[in-house]
């Protein structure tokens, strides 16, 4: 295990540098579970029909989640996915540096059955920043505190249990974002300008669950 996280380090510390780092998953025959930094299969998430699939409950505090490493500062990522019973939500996360010494969110992507919710975290020494996320602990490496910015909710409707098309590409200090082709945005923060180190996907989808594939990592043309 350790030797697996030493060569997992040593990777994204390259691909930081270089930003040749890539990813094709479809969940074929030839999937290779060592592209994810969350063992699969496991109790929530496994591999049918030629996708991923996470349901239940994980047992503690926040919904099943599966983490994809992710280098570089200038990639495109993109996947499809698709609920499979009424409610729920999925949450991307991407992590990167926090400009610190430390590696912790910097956007998150709250796809609802009726919205989506943009959320930029940043890092800073400053106790009293306005934006200062409460009762969040500094983070362990840097001492830094997390900022939160929580931008108004943008109504759009996913509520059937169709496929959806999701993509993220980072540019400089540029996201542009779009769902489905039924919403887009583009946010420009200072903190989007650092190598991205992790993606997350937290899905509440009930017993029937959630279902991803096609994902895609690319550096940015």
């Amino acid at each position: 295990m350790k030797t697996h996280v030493l060569l997992w380090a040593a990777l994204l510390a390259g691909c930081a540098s270089t930003e040749t780092f890539s990813v094709r998953e479809d969940f074929g025959p030839g999937f290779d579970a060592k592209k994810f930094l969350t063992p699969i299969p496991n109790k929530n998430t496994s591999i049918r029909d030629g996708v991923m699939w996470t349901h239940g409950s994980s047992g503690g505090k926040y919904p099943p989640m599966v983490y994809l490493a992710l280098g570089g500062k200038d990639i495109t990522m993109s996947f499809r996915y698709r609920h499979l019973e009424k409610g729920g939500m999925l949450w991307l996360f991407v992590d990167g540096d926090d400009g610190y010494g430390g590696t912790d969110h910097m956007l998150r992507v709250r796809l609802n059955r009726d919205s989506v919710v943009l959320e930029v975290d940043g890092h800073t020494f400053d106790k009293s920043h306005p934006l200062l996320q409460k009762n969040f602990p500094p983070i362990a490496v840097s001492g830094s505190l997390r900022t939160n910015e929580v931008l108004p909710a943008t109504k759009v409707d996913l509520s059937d249990d169709g496929w959806r098309n999701v993509k993220l590409a980072f540019k400089g200090n540029t996201v542009d974002i779009s769902v489905d082709g039924k919403w887009s945005q583009s946010l420009k923060r200072p903190n989007f300008d650092a190598p991205k180190r992790k993606l997350l996907w937290m899905q509440n989808g009930g017993e029937k669950g959630i279902e991803i594939d096609d994902v895609i990592v690319t550096p940015t043309s």
